[in-house]
């Protein structure tokens, strides 16, 4: 059986991570409370990826949030939580998927995080992807 041909349907409107951002921003500027926006990125052609999405995205809190960029690349949004403990939470997350679900192989997906603090003087999309993804990052 043939994979599904990737089309824009298989990702969130792009209004979405904007959207999470800001209320990141809106949190740190009014409530005082750091964030962490965590990008995942997978291999490309990797059939697993988009279940380890899923998973992880099925076991946030309801303030957090998420984003499907791509097939190979997600946005995750925790509220109230600053860089350790966000990279707790993911590494609890990933290992609980790789136990679930042993008889995948190993994980191959890499994880950056970008916590906004109160203070920040302002926010975008474009401060934060290229910290999640790299410079060479293209959005549509």
């Amino acid at each position: 059986m043939a994979a599904a041909p990737l089309n824009r349907s298989h990702n969130d409107d792009p209004r979405k991570l904007r959207d999470l951002i800001q209320k990141a921003f809106n949190l740190a500027r009014a409530y005082e409370l750091k964030s962490v926006v965590v990008g995942m990125s997978g291999v490309e052609g990797d059939l697993v990826f988009p279940e380890i999405v899923d998973y992880v995205g099925s076991a946030l809190r309801v303030d957090d949030g998420i984003f499907r960029m791509t097939r190979e690349r997600a946005v995750f949004f925790l509220a109230d939580a600053d860089r350790e403990r966000a990279q707790e939470i993911m590494e609890r997350l990933l290992y609980g998927f790789q136990e679930r679900f042993s008889s995948v192989e190993e994980q191959r997906v890499s994880l950056a995080y970008f916590e906004v603090t109160p203070g920040i003087p302002a926010l975008t999309v474009r401060d934060v992807l290229p910290s999640l993804f790299g410079t060479g990052l293209v959005t549509h």
